[in-house]
């Protein structure tokens, strides 16, 4: 259990003081519950790991890839924190949602002219470069507009995260950002340095997610010090932002055990300031990106179970209304996660069960080996913990699926943030045939 989850006495799971078959009744499924009162929760915790450190700036960007939507930035927006942005439609949500251009980053390792010119008409604080073309066309955009923009060079140290290797972006095989011990970073800093209309404030680094340790961030970090203090002694670089990215763990299961916040804080601003002082640099503002670890466990999704397949000797199947069209994880990189039956949640989970989709694909496994009575039947809720991050962001129409609805529940009241997608939304787009002359 997480947050504010909780078994009632009538045996239901309660969501934010919600039952979780209110939920479903009212809202339909599948059906994303967010508990808003544990992302609050998580953000203070980033803060407060911060806070205690008075002789250093910092920010904290919320990596809205994991999830965005207007309500949900907009509870980043007044929380105080700064937002991370992948592409023109974040950007575009993001300002829709009334977000301070100023504290918004922009990554991603193929901007188009036309996301960077929406960037730099609104002014955000920072665009996080990832290659020479990228470098060289802001360059020109930022001439021709006479305007300056503020960038951070986002770099690959060469760390290998202990990750699925979907997820690992710090080694040096990867496609993101300029590789240090080739030389691709120098010329990048001399580049920005040189270039009339870039701000060069800093460096980046994101070794990848899921991470439940502290070793690969303090690696990155000594690494790119070593090499600041080189770029300072022969460039005149100064390193006044270094953002090691984000990739905090979360407990999808009773697996996984991941560092509490504060310890993930501590290590890198300890290291930061050690490896600072080791090279006579001044310590820079830190930048965290947390975005997994915010919203995560605050997301549960539900289902109504339908079918079951009964194989004797090899294993019995749970369908539920949805699958991999929602949750594409567990098929793209085997993620695993925790479920219950919400309906049944006192009773004995007496039975190992395979949880499918219902997407035509034999790879769409929800889960593998789910515990659930044996007195579960069609019509019962599944609740799949943990889907907060990733769940919605990578969600589909394959198989022509509507896309579920989003819920933020809190103190007994629920709010529905995004509507569920009707058959109407699916073809709204389309165009019917138009009859073709006929040619000899």
């Amino acid at each position: 259990m997480h947050g504010t989850q909780k078994i009632g006495a009538n045996g239901h799971l309660y969501i934010g003081g919600i039952d979780t078959s209110e939920l479903a009744r009212e809202f339909g499924t599948p059906l994303y519950v967010y508990d808003t009162a544990l992302i609050k929760e998580k953000i203070k915790a980033f803060k407060d790991a911060f806070a205690k450190y008075r002789q250093i700036n910092w920010q904290v960007a919320y990596a809205s890839k994991a999830f965005s939507t207007l309500a949900m930035i907009q509870l980043v927006r007044d929380s105080g924190l700064s937002l991370d942005v992948v592409s023109g439609g974040e950007l575009y949500t993001a300002l829709k949602a009334g977000f301070p251009p100023e504290k918004i980053h922009f990554h991603g390792n193929n901007k188009s002219e036309d996301e960077l010119s929406l960037a730099l008409d609104v002014k955000i604080g920072a665009i996080i470069a990832d290659n020479f073309n990228e470098l060289d066309l802001l360059e020109r955009m930022c001439a021709r507009r006479k305007q300056k923009m503020a960038v951070l060079l986002r770099v690959t140290p060469g760390v290998e995260a202990h990750t699925h290797e979907f997820i690992m972006t710090g080694h040096d095989d990867s496609k993101f950002g300029f590789n240090l011990d080739n030389g691709m970073a120098e010329k990048a800093v001399n580049f920005a340095l040189r270039a009339e209309h870039l701000e060069l404030k800093g460096i980046h680094c994101h070794i990848g997610s899921q991470i439940f340790e502290t070793e690969g961030f303090v690696q990155a970090i000594r690494t790119i010090c070593r090499y600041a203090d080189q770029w300072k002694n022969e460039l005149g670089f100064q390193m006044g932002v270094l953002n090691v990215g984000g990739g905090f763990g979360i407990k999808y299961t009773e697996n996984d055990h991941p560092l509490a916040v504060k310890q993930y804080i501590d290590q890198i601003v300890r290291t930061v300031e050690e490896e600072c002082g080791n090279h006579a640099l001044p310590v820079p503002e830190i930048w965290v990106e947390p975005g997994r670890s915010i919203v995560g466990e605050a997301g549960t999704t539900l289902y109504t179970i339908g079918s079951s397949k009964d194989i004797p000797g090899i294993r019995k199947y749970l369908a539920v209304d949805g699958g991999m069209a929602d949750n594409i994880r567990p098929a793209l990189y085997q993620a695993k996660y925790d479920a219950i039956v919400a309906t049944r949640a006192d009773e004995a989970a007496d039975e190992t069960v395979t949880i499918s989709g219902k997407c035509c694909e034999s790879g769409d496994i929800l889960i593998k080996e789910a515990s659930v009575p044996r007195t579960c039947e069609n019509g019962d809720l599944l609740a799949v913990f943990c889907t907060g991050a990733y769940g919605y962001s990578m969600a589909s129409h394959y198989n022509r699926l509507t896309l579920p609805a989003v819920v933020f529940v809190e103190n007994g009241e629920a709010s529905l943030v995004v509507r569920r997608e009707t058959y109407a939304d699916l073809i709204r787009l389309d165009l019917p045939l138009k009859t073709l002359s006929a040619h000899d």
